[in-house]
């Protein structure tokens, strides 16, 4: 089955270095515009998605993500970012990546294009049907990322995908795919840039809107944020003191002995 691969399509711009600074900045500026309305469009099938999370996450499955390269690095960094702000166990929210570890900052040569090593990883998780595989890869093409989420389907793993590409490999593999159609890059192919956005735009969404739906959320304050620096202990203290419309003095207190924002505010006058 052959498609048009858009990510790989020629830039819209020409000539890029005979232009300005500013005249390059602008343009890609103006390439980055598009995205967010490119994302708007796939709301429904990101909503469509998300509502297979909760119900998992809510029966005590976790969320996977899975890829290579920069879609690797944008799973990692969505799922990393889950704990501190939503005070989730690390094992909730899972980024996984083509060459493991070391991939995160340095190229691993043909990792992606590995048959086998996505499943396996996986396998290393204890992956089970409780649990959603979501594959990242802008080109909609990645072998690591595409053969897993396949042999997840044969085991009744519940899979999406984010991918810029329509009809792609990866599209028609996932069982709920999300794909975001942003066009050329700048520089052509290089889909670290628009798409890479719109991923990271539609990870914001799926964490953020699956955490809020767990709870996780209360009015719009982060009151299971891990308080891991002082800046995130005033942001406490505040919240607290808004909340219960006390002194911060004594949200400093209901801070230090209950331990997060919410248990505070939940035992005040306790």
């Amino acid at each position: 089955m052959t498609y048009t691969k858009i990510t790989e399509q020629d830039s819209n711009y020409n000539h890029l270095e005979k232009m300005s600074i500013n005249e390059l900045l602008t343009n890609i500026n103006q390439e980055d515009k598009t995205v967010s309305n490119a994302v708007e469009k796939s709301i429904p099938q990101i909503e469509v998605l998300i509502s297979q999370i909760v119900l998992k996450l809510k029966s005590g499955g976790r969320l996977f993500y899975i890829g290579a390269g920069t879609s690797g690095r944008l799973g990692i960094v969505d799922a990393s970012e889950c704990p501190p702000t939503f005070g989730v166990s690390p094992d909730m929210v899972i980024g996984l990546i083509a060459g493991g570890d070391k991939a995160i900052r340095n190229s691993v040569e043909y990792a992606e294009d590995d048959t086998n090593q996505g499943w396996l990883d996986l396998s290393d998780k204890n992956i089970s049907h409780n649990d959603v595989v979501i594959g990242i890869a802008a080109s909609g093409t990645t072998p690591y990322v595409i053969h897993a989420l396949k042999k997840c389907n044969e085991q009744d793993i519940l899979t999406g995908c984010i991918t810029c590409n329509q009809g792609s490999p990866l599209a028609i593999t996932a069982q709920f795919p999300i794909v975001v159609t942003v066009g050329p890059e700048f520089v052509t192919g290089s889909s670290r840039m628009k798409a890479g956005t719109a991923q990271k735009l539609v990870l914001n969404m799926i964490s953020t809107a699956t955490m809020i739906q767990l709870g996780k959320v209360k009015g719009n304050k982060m009151v299971d944020m891990l308080l891991s620096n002082e800046k995130l202990v005033d942001r406490g203290i505040r919240m607290i003191m808004n909340e219960l419309k006390i002194e911060r003095s004594q949200a400093s207190v209901l801070l230090k002995k209950y331990g997060t924002v919410r248990n505070a505010i939940n035992n005040y006058g306790a």
